[in-house]
C-alpha cells in the first residue's frame, strides 16, 4: 500500500517551531551550524495521536525532504521527559522514532512478510548514524528484526530496500532479509508528486559486531586487522557477484572519460561547500586528467554506493552487509545508476583511516596499521596490481574522500582533519 501524506494543517507548523531548536542536536540532521528555512510539506496520519512529518529543510547546498515521527498526545503522564518537543493544538509533542505506539501503527500499515516482534520491548540504537534504527525482539525476547526509519526522503525505489530484497532473489545470504516496509506519496517542494520508502524492517543480526567499532578496538589495542580485512575482502567480492546476477552489467566504452568528470564534479561540489578545498583543485585536476587518458575501465554494475567499516556486522564468524542505501547526501538516481565495483573497494579503503583515527593510532603506527588492513582487504577482495587498477582505486579514493571532507564539516566537524589527511596522502 501507499500512505498518502496529508497537506500540512495548523499543528504541523507549530510542530515545526518546536523542530527548530530540536533538530540541530539530532545525528542526522544535514544542516548543522547553520540556519535552515524548515517548512512542512505533508504529514502520514498512522493513527489519531500518531504522524509522521514530512519537513523541507533548505539551507545552501543542503534542500531535503526530512521524516520526522511524532506523538500528538492530550495526556503525556509518564512520557520520557527527554521525548518531548513541547506543545502544540494544545496537546503534548513527543519524538515518537522508537515509541510503542509509533511501531505498532508503521507494522499494521507496512508491506512484505512482517514478523513477530514486541513492540513494547523495543530499543532505539544509540551511535553514529544517518537514520534512525530500532531493535525489535520478538515474544521470547531475542530480537528478531530491525526497523531503519529513513530520515531523508526521496522518491522513487530506495536501494536499502530493493538491493537486499534482489540479493536474497540471487541466493547470496550475506545480506539480513527485508521483512517489512512501508511507502508513502506527498507533494514535493517543487509541486511535484513524489513516491518513496519511510522505512524498512529487516531481519536481526543475532550476535553481530559493528565492523568499525571491532576495527576502532583493535587499532585501540594495537592489533592487526588484516585477517578480518582479508575475509571482508571476499565477502565483498561475493556480494559484487550476486550484484551481477540480481542486476546484470553494462559495458564502459568511453574508458575513463566518465570517472574523470565525476571526480571534477564532486570537486566542484565539495568546493562550493568547502570553499578551503579550492587550493586542491590542480592537484586533484592532474589525476582526473590521467583518469580520462584510460582507454578502457571495467564493466559498471549496481554497487553498494557508501561501504565503510560501519556498514557490515561481524557474527558467527563471517562478515555481513548492510545500508544500502547510497551517499545519503547524494541524489537518488546518482545511488542506484551502475557503477565500478571498486568504488565499494575504496570506501572501505577510506574507513581504515577512519577506524586508525578513533583508536587513537597517529603517525608511523597509524601508517602501519591501516597499511596492513589495506593490502588485505585488496588481496582478499581480489584487485591485482596493474596500473590502471590502482589508478582507479586512487581516484575513487579521492572522490570519496570530497564527499566525507564536506559530510564531516556538516554533521562532525571535530572530525575534518580525518578526510583531510587523508587528500594530502592521495594527492601527495
Amino acid at each position: 500500500m501507499i500512505l498518502d501524506a496529508l497537506p500540512p494543517d495548523d499543528v504541523d507548523h507549530e510542530v515545526v517551531e518546536l523542530l527548530r531548536a530540536w533538530l540541530p542536536e539530532r545525528r542526522w540532521y544535514p544542516a548543522k551550524g547553520v540556519d535552515a528555512r524548515l517548512t512542512p510539506v505533508g504529514a502520514v496520519h498512522l493513527g489519531d495521536d500518531v504522524r509522521v512529518l514530512l519537513v523541507h529543510a533548505r539551507a545552501g547546498a543542503v534542500d531535503v525532504v526530512l521524516q520526522v515521527p511524532v506523538l500528538l498526545l492530550a495526556d503525556a503522564g509518564g512520557a520520557d521527559p527527554g521525548a518531548v518537543l513541547g506543545t502544540a493544538g494544545g496537546r503534548t509533542v513527543l519524538d515518537a522514532a522508537g515509541d510503542e505506539r509509533f511501531l505498532a501503527a508503521w507494522l499494521a500499515h507496512a508491506d512484505g512478510p512482517g514478523a513477530d516482534v514486541d513492540v513494547t520491548a523495543a530499543r532505539v540504537v544509540t551511535g553514529e548514524q544517518s537514520n534512525t534504527s530500532v531493535v525489535l525482539p520478538g515474544p521470547d525476547g531475542v530480537p528478531r528484526g530491525i526497523l531503519k526509519v529513513l530520515r531523508t526522503l526521496a522518491g522513487g525505489e530506495n536501494p536499502d530496500i530493493d538491493v537486499p530484497r534482489r540479493l536474497v532473489e540471487a541466493a547470496w545470504d550475506g545480506v539480513p532479509a527485508p521483512l517489512a516496509w512501508a511507502r508513502a506519496r506527498w507533494q514535493a517542494p517543487d509541486g511535484s508528486e513524489a513516491v518513496g520508502y519511510l522505512g524498512v524492517l529487516s531481519a536481526f543480526v543475532p550476535g553481530a559486531q559493528d565492523g568499525f567499532e571491532l576495527a576502532c578496538d583493535h587499532a585501540r589495542d594495537g592489533r592487526a586487522f588484516g585477517d578480518l580485512a582479508r575475509e571482508l575482502g571476499a565477502t565483498v567480492a561475493g556480494m559484487h557477484d550476486a550484484l551481477v546476477r540480481a542486476f546484470d552489467r553494462q559495458e564502459a566504452p568511453d574508458g575513463g572519460a566518465v570517472l574523470a568528470r565525476a571526480l571534477l564534479d564532486r570537486l566542484a561540489w565539495a568546493t562550493a561547500a568547502v570553499p578551503s578545498l579550492a587550493e586542491r583543485t590542480p592537484a586533484v585536476r592532474a589525476v582526473a586528467d590521467e583518469v580520462a587518458a584510460l582507454p578502457t575501465t571495467p564493466a559498471r554494475q549496481r554497487v553498494h554506493g557508501d561501504l565503510h567499516l560501519g556498514q557490515v556486522l561481524r557474527s558467527t564468524g563471517r562478515w555481513f552487509v548492510i545500508d544500502f542505501e547510497g551517499e545519503p547526501l547524494a541524489p537518488l538516481a546518482a545511488r542506484t545508476r551502475p557503477d565500478l565495483a571498486l568504488r565499494d573497494v575504496a570506501g572501505v579503503l577510506r574507513s581504515f583511516d577512519y577506524a586508525a583515527a578513533v583508536g587513537g593510532l597517529v603517525g608511523a603506527p597509524a601508517e602501519a596499521w591501516t597499511r596492513d588492513a589495506r593490502d588485505a582487504l585488496l588481496d582478499g577482495y581480489g584487485v591485482g596490481a596493474e596500473p590502471a587498477s590502482a589508478l582507479l582505486l586512487r581516484a575513487l579514493e579521492l572522490d570519496k574522500t570530497l564527499y566525507e571532507v564536506v559530510y564531516e564539516a556538516r554533521n562532525r566537524p571535530t572530525w575534518v582533519p580525518i578526510p583531510q589527511a587523508g587528500l594530502d596522502r592521495l594527492l601527495g
